[in-house]
């Protein structure tokens, strides 16, 4: 059988792939890389980062190794706000030529 690319990419690999929830998915792996780029840069330990985080050390070992089925959206959120970073979410209305999203910079 032959596949053809389409010459349309989406701005998620994840949901050109099919992932299900791959917009959460890809927001949620953005904000574990920068967490964990903080987190790297702060040279600190699992169980640091826990009592940081307020979230046990299990967890922090999942995001550290971007396990993250285990780990809300919601609490990626938080963290970031634990670290002395701002989070900001921006709602706004989609262009008529492409369809609404969810996007995270980070």
């Amino acid at each position: 059988m032959t596949h053809r690319m389409s010459l349309y990419a989406r701005r998620n690999v994840l949901a050109d792939l099919g992932f299900p929830g791959a917009e959460e998915l890809t927001a949620k792996t953005i904000l574990a890389k920068k967490i964990n780029d903080i987190l790297q840069s702060r040279g600190l330990t699992q169980v640091e980062a826990a009592a940081l985080l307020a979230m046990p050390q299990p967890k922090v070992s999942l995001l550290r190794n971007h396990k993250l089925r285990g780990i809300s959206l919601e609490r990626l959120l938080q963290a970031p706000t634990a670290l002395g970073q701002n989070v900001e979410i921006v709602v706004h209305p989609s262009k008529r030529s492409a369809p609404a999203r969810i996007a995270v910079a980070a």
